[in-house]
């Protein structure tokens, strides 16, 4: 996360905040000085029952939010600094304009900063890679196919 210029007043660290297919994680803390860090791979896997056509998933998934939070750990709670929402189909496959095709390349969007935060909107350097498998239920029981 770059944010050229902005200097926190406050020291306390900071973490990413992934909230994706109703699940939540967090990286590690950083120190509270740009550009911030964050060298790890977030996993998330949801199993969707009863879609079998990928055009449904596609509609589910453009139905879905998927939010990123930048957060100060300021007591008693933390303190939201920045956020970036976007469905989570065009999170998870963005434009192919944007990508090239090529798996994984790094895309930048800005976040919005929160009213308490000082200085340019900060901007997000993240990829994403996404599998989809197919399971066949057989007696309660999942099979890969």
């Amino acid at each position: 996360i770059t944010c050229p210029g902005v200097q926190l007043k406050d020291k306390q660290e900071l973490y990413l905040s992934v909230f994706v297919l109703g699940q939540y994680n967090k990286t590690e803390c950083v120190p509270a000085v740009f550009p911030l860090f964050f060298q790890e791979r977030l996993v998330f896997e949801k199993e969707f029952a009863n879609i079998v056509d990928p055009g449904d998933l596609v509609k589910l998934l453009e139905f879905d939010t998927a939010v990123l939070e930048l957060i100060q750990l300021i007591p008693p709670v933390g303190k939201v600094l920045a956020t970036y929402e976007e469905n989570t189909r065009d999170f998870l496959f963005p434009d192919p304009k944007l990508t090239h095709g090529r798996r994984g390349l790094q895309r930048e969007v800005l976040m919005k900063r929160s009213p308490s935060f000082t200085g340019i909107a900060p901007k997000l350097r993240f990829s994403t890679t996404s599998l989809i498998s197919d399971s066949l239920l057989i007696l309660g029981r999942s099979h890969i196919q």
